[in-house]
């Protein structure tokens, strides 16, 4: 089955790039496919045309990975992935949504999770789960940011069934599919297909094994993730009947640097709590 392609302009300008599969298809819930870290939308290109038999499917390439734009690696991170993708999403008029989320892209599931749950209706979450364990971010540091010279593609399937033991039975050809989702062809001979800059975000060997995760720091709007936290936890209030209120002082600092990502999931854990605990009057 084919595919249709589309390049959406992400806020900042990065193009990204979405596979369409079955685009003229309706009724049934469309699924979204998120790829793992270094991994983009040719990931999907078995499974996808099967589920596109009764429904849409769209494959994405977060920014830096495959045929979308690189960026600026400090915009390498799952929140970003997250806006980019519901931006997509929207400009493709795709409402509700399930997810396929492998590794990197089971993270952005969660995190969208926080940000626009009444759009999904479902998460399949591949290779991640509630913990991340220390080997396998430490293989992940092995490798990522690196661009291996193989001077063919034979060689880069050596290398691929060398680092992936215990997949007897795939073939050949199989395994040269394989390589062809990993790398692109640059000159006749396979190079990494992600922005090497991709690792200037992931924490390094001290930190992994002293496990600390990196804080971001960029520059967002206070007054905009109460907003989106309160508005998460809404649903929950007015089942209870607990009217929920949302007043941002207007002498409070409004532009700060620091992580919303997490401000905001510590917001929610807080009015979730508050919500929870309270049987009548408001929060």
């Amino acid at each position: 089955m084919g595919f249709a392609e589309h390049f959406v302009s992400a806020a900042d300008g990065t193009q990204l790039y979405v596979r369409d599969y079955a685009a003229d298809r309706s009724g049934l819930v469309p699924i979204v496919c998120l790829p793992g870290l270094t991994r983009n939308a040719k990931d999907f290109e078995t499974i996808a045309p099967a589920l596109a038999q009764t429904r849409r499917v769209l494959a994405f390439d977060f920014r830096g990975r495959g045929r979308s734009g690189r960026a600026d690696p400090a915009t390498y991170r799952p929140d970003q992935e997250v806006a980019d993708t519901l931006l997509a999403l929207d400009t493709l008029g795709i409402g509700r949504f399930a997810i396929i989320g492998t590794s990197r892209g089971g993270i952005a599931a969660m995190v969208m999770a926080a940000r626009a749950l009444p759009r999904m209706a479902g998460v399949l979450f591949n290779d991640i789960g509630p913990r991340i364990d220390k080997a396998g971010l430490l293989r992940i540091r092995t490798y990522l940011g690196t661009d291996p010279q193989f001077s063919s593609w034979h060689e880069a399937v050596a290398a691929l069934k060398s680092s992936n033991p215990g997949f007897d039975t795939l073939s050949e050809a199989d395994w040269l599919a394989f390589a062809r989702r990993v790398y692109r062809e640059v000159n006749g001979v396979p190079r990494a297909d992600y922005d090497p800059g991709l690792a200037q975000n992931f924490p390094s060997v001290a930190d992994i094994e002293a496990g600390k995760m990196p804080i971001d720091s960029i520059d967002f709007e206070v007054g905009a993730v109460v907003e989106e936290a309160a508005e998460l936890v809404a649903a929950q209030a007015q089942d209870k009947g607990i009217e929920l209120l949302c007043d941002v002082p207007p002498d409070a600092a409004r532009d700060v640097t620091g992580d919303p990502a997490r401000l905001r999931q510590v917001l929610i854990n807080l009015l979730g709590n508050a919500v929870k605990f309270t049987e009548r009057g408001e929060v």
